[in-house]
């Protein structure tokens, strides 16, 4: 009797307990559509991206460890020592680990294909096109991918991997309270900075890294929702993990304003060096697509091998370069070491992400650039030994001016000195350098190493800004639907009691069901003067440019250069390339015209106007 009466209680506390769970998420999802769904609710929107971004943080916190772990266990890592230092390892596992990576990625590649796996969308690509939508199960397969080339030891960082997870998180959300475009955005980018702010310890530059690279734009909306999820991702993970920053340099700095003039030289120099760096992972993955035989799920293998070649002497070009950082500022290297160092973290970099390993150059950008700057100071001390003191401080503006022109993140980059140093004089200096490289990259090449990737895969992505809208903005929604048509077989003078001279400007040929055949020359038709003409001539005798149209699904910047590149006032629109069939017009004057008016609303967003444009206006 007591044991029923036991379970009767035990189910009706259950019961009560599932009752009281259920009502309360139904109660935060109702305040939440009371809310408007996030929508128009700035403060809202506030709270919840710093919520977030806690979770963000303690999620990051996890993957670094869940990293640490990895690589301790497959390169037998003695003592208190990262990877990228090289000390404590197994070097037998070295011969192996790397090549075992590469051999378990391109596998996992074939299954993924087998399966029907879409390309992973990154938080730049889904901004710039997807109004900031992105897959969750997407970007899992990247974080995936990103932490097995990260334990297999290879030259590539967890940051593309950090942001990939905190984005995709962030756009779920949006996704699931169906937010506007623009505040969509602004969520991916809130997700990938306060990934990055714990990763790096660094709220300020997380920050900037989510408006400058993530939404590409420093929009009034954003400013507060993306700061306040790096600072919680930032004290989440400081609180979980007791992170470190990622270098410490006890000097104090004191420059007379000659030495600006180096920094500066040291600015132009390390943009040479970061266009070297960009192209060569692309001259790598071309050289492994030439090799015979070879199959794409064996190039990451190919490059495990390559690079264990490198990391047997030298085991400083393993990982991303974090440990290594501080290694090079404490012991400080002779020139030849540097240099050597230098050469081989570079070709090691390259192999690594050529050979289709999944990580960014974040950290190995970093690095590099310490390297970079450190050989330069080597050298400038050997001229000039009174700049020995200053030795330190051309490494950290190396370090900013490669990583700045590399990722494509200045202000991130000099927030990320500040933040590690304290030196405003060391942070005023670090931004010469990285004003002058990063300018020289973006004038001369073009590219940031993210942008340079889409644009090999042939992506059309420049930044992070907004041009996905521009497939909504189709021929199809701006054209005039009621062209003027004549049949081929029209006689002059049918044409002319058709459209008297002066009444039509622009006149579409058509042939059989329709098909286009070109636009009527009405000059030429006006000046038919003989009477017997007007029968004996027809509507195909005086059709030109019959190559020159547009297709109902183009976008409007497709309209816009077509009407610049052959320079005519209008074109026929055609349903599509293969039935030819006309359904339309367009002007080039209407064409620019809706053109600079979606740009002029969309920047009144930036600015914050949150009043809708029309699209709905009849064509003119």
């Amino acid at each position: 009797m007591r044991l029923a009466l036991n379970g009767i209680l035990r189910d009706a506390a259950r019961r009560l307990s599932d009752r009281v769970r259920k009502a309360s998420w139904a109660q935060a999802r109702h305040w939440f559509r009371m809310q408007g769904r996030l929508r128009s609710n700035e403060p809202t929107q506030i709270l919840v991206c710093a919520g977030m971004g806690a979770v963000i943080g303690a999620l990051i916190a996890g993957m670094r460890e869940l990293v640490d772990l990895g690589r301790e266990f497959a390169f037998n890592i003695v003592g208190d020592h990262t990877l990228s230092t090289g000390i404590g390892l197994d070097m037998e596992r070295v011969l192996f680990v790397p090549v075992a990576g590469g051999l378990l990625l391109g596998l996992s590649a074939v299954i993924m294909r087998y399966f029907g796996a879409r390309e992973i969308v990154d938080p730049i690509e889904a901004n710039a096109l997807h109004g900031g939508r992105m897959s969750m199960r997407d970007s899992t397969r990247l974080v995936v991918d990103t932490y097995i080339s990260n334990v297999a030891g290879v030259a590539v960082g967890m940051e593309a991997g950090y942001s990939q997870a905190g984005a995709a998180v962030l756009s779920k959300v949006g996704q699931y309270f169906k937010l506007r475009r623009s505040d969509q955005r602004i969520f991916v980018a809130t997700g990938a900075a306060a990934a990055i702010a714990a990763a790096f310890n660094a709220p300020i530059a997380g920050a900037f890294y989510g408006y400058e690279l993530i939404l590409g734009s420093y929009a009034v909306p954003a400013l507060a929702p993306v700061a306040a999820a790096a600072l919680a991702g930032t004290l989440m993970d400081r609180a979980i993990a007791h992170a470190d920053e990622l270098f410490v340099v006890q000097q104090i700095f004191d420059f007379n304003g000659w030495v600006y003039v180096l920094f500066g030289l040291l600015g132009v120099l390390s943009a040479g060096f970061s266009i070297l760096a960009m192209q060569s992972v692309t001259w790598v993955e071309r050289a492994l697509r030439r090799l015979p035989l070879v199959p794409q799920w064996l190039r990451p293998a190919i490059g495990g091998v390559l690079v264990t070649a490198l990391a047997y002497p030298i085991p400083q070009v393993l990982g991303s370069g974090h440990g290594a950082i501080q290694l090079v500022f404490d012991r400080d290297p002779a020139l030849t070491t540097l240099v050597i160092l230098l050469i081989a973290k570079l070709i090691a970099s390259a192999l690594s992400l050529g050979a289709g390993y999944r990580g960014g150059m974040f950290s190995s950008s970093l690095f590099l650039g310490c390297l970079f700057g450190a050989v330069f100071a080597d050298i400038a001390s050997f001229v000039v030994p009174s700049l020995a003191p200053q030795h330190a401080a051309l490494m950290m503006v190396g370090m900013g001016s490669v990583a700045a022109a590399i990722i494509g993140a200045p202000l991130t980059m000099v927030f990320l000195v500040l933040e590690g140093t304290g030196n405003f004089p060391m942070t005023v200096g670090v931004m010469v350098g990285v004003i002058i490289s990063s300018t020289i990259v973006r004038l001369v090449f073009g590219y940031s190493f993210s942008t340079w990737r889409f644009h090999q895969r042939g992506i059309g992505i420049r930044g992070a800004h907004d041009i996905g809208w521009l497939a909504d903005l189709t021929v199809a929604r701006l054209m005039r639907a009621d062209p003027k048509i004549v049949q081929e077989g029209m006689s002059v003078r049918e044409i002319r009691a058709k459209y008297p001279p002066g009444t039509a400007k622009r006149v579409f040929v058509v042939g059989k069901e329709g098909v286009f055949l070109g636009q009527l020359d009405m000059a030429a038709i006006d000046e038919v003067k003989e009477e017997e003409t007007l029968d004996a001539k027809f509507a195909r005798d005086f059709a030109v440019h019959d190559d020159l149209y547009l297709l109902a699904y183009e976008n409007v910047r497709t309209a816009i250069t077509r009407f610049e590149e052959k320079e005519v006032e209008a074109l026929a629109v055609l349903d599509s390339s293969l039935e030819k069939v006309v359904v339309g017009y367009m002007t080039e004057h209407y064409a620019l015209r809706r053109y600079n008016q979606e740009l002029e609303r969309r920047r009144s967003a930036d600015l914050g106007e949150r009043d809708l444009f029309s699209i709905s206006e009849p064509p003119r």
